[in-house]
């Protein structure tokens, strides 16, 4: 392989999919996680299971068996100029922990090109989609000051589609795909970071485990449009995971109530279009609804909250925010809303 790029991923649990993917394409990845998430994945290396078509059960890969290199550790001691592109791939409200803040902070100053691949958009993404007001949605952010100090030219934003959980019975070094769809990310402002994307895309494109080839690839696009496929599904299913007093599988979200998804779903996409996007950029509500028939178990988002989270990723209160601009809303997006709310003020309450 002629060009090996160095690549730093903030957060392990996601991270380590993508970091595994990077590896079996011979480049090196380090990731930053939590003390034990760290010493495990460096003594016994990240696991990742994942289906594949075709085969009964789960491929398993352990990245020390791989042609590039990962590797784990903690903030301290990190310096993105190392490094030739910076993945987020923690939850939105783990910025601003200490430690992890500090190292954006530096991310920003290295002024090392950064991927997003949280469901949140990072605030400097929004100000690269002409005509949407980003200021204005400031309060949807758990601390929206983290991001002031990134130029938007240098920040990306790629769709986590994959669905991807930690087994609970299972070590913290162990990643389970349930649904292996793509990464999805859209081009930088610069040719020269964009190129490094395309590179990555292409490396991994040509990478085989076992004489395998494996799903989840990385897709990059030149619409900045195409990760915002993802809001019509968290709006429609995860977010909709959330009852008043209980959660419930992203399954039953969509399809206990279709025409309820449909429209809420539609609704997200004119949005979308609004902005920009063209129905090319975005998945059908078909695709998606027979994707969720696979989801039986509720969203992060949701289990989250049901676990007494005190904040989470808010990315339904950004699309009632971003509607607002455009003169729109909707009843089950409003509901949606305030459900979390309450449940977020309950577990605040609680917490205090």
């Amino acid at each position: 392989m002629s060009t090996q790029f160095r690549i730093l991923i903030m957060g392990a649990s996601y991270g380590s999919l993508l970091g595994t993917k990077l590896a079996l394409a011979g480049h090196s990845t380090h990731l930053v996680c939590l003390p034990a998430e760290a010493d495990l994945i460096n003594k016994e290396g990240a696991v990742v299971r994942l289906p594949v078509k075709g085969r009964e059960g789960l491929v398993e890969i352990n990245s020390k068996k791989l042609p590039g290199k990962l590797t784990a550790g903690g903030t301290a001691g990190v310096n993105p100029s190392d490094y030739d592109l910076v993945a987020l791939a923690m939850q939105e409200p783990q910025y601003r922990s200490p430690g992890v803040r500090e190292l954006l902070a530096a991310v920003a100053k290295a002024k090392t090109p950064c991927m997003s691949i949280m469901n949140m958009p990072p605030l400097p993404y929004l100000k690269r989609i002409p005509g949407l007001d980003a200021d204005a949605c400031r309060s949807c952010y758990t601390d929206a000051s983290v991001w002031d100090a990134f130029d938007p030219k240098l920040m990306t934003l790629c769709s986590p589609d994959p669905q991807a959980f930690r087994p609970p019975e299972e070590k913290v070094n162990v990643l389970q795909v349930r649904l292996p769809t793509n990464f999805k990310s859209a081009r930088f402002d610069s040719d020269a970071h964009t190129a490094v994307l395309r590179k990555l895309e292409a490396d991994i494109e040509a990478s085989r485990f076992q004489g395998m080839e494996l799903p989840v690839k990385l897709k990059v696009h030149d619409s900045i449009f195409v990760p915002l496929a993802k809001w019509a599904m968290l709006l429609t299913g995860n977010y909709r995971c959330v009852l008043k007093d209980s959660v419930r599988p992203i399954k039953e979200a969509v399809h206990s109530d279709l025409a309820a998804s449909r429209a809420a779903y539609n609704w997200v996409v004119k949005l979308c279009v609004s902005l920009g996007a063209s129905e090319g950029d975005l998945v059908p509500f078909e695709k998606y609804a027979n994707a969720a028939l696979s989801l039986g178990s509720p969203s992060s988002a949701a289990r989250a909250l049901a676990n007494g989270a005190p904040n989470i990723e808010r990315v339904d209160r950004l699309v009632q925010t971003i509607a607002a601009q455009k003169g729109m809303r909707l009843d089950v997006v409003d509901q949606t809303v305030a459900l979390v709310d309450g449940w977020l003020e309950k577990n605040r309450k609680k917490a205090a």
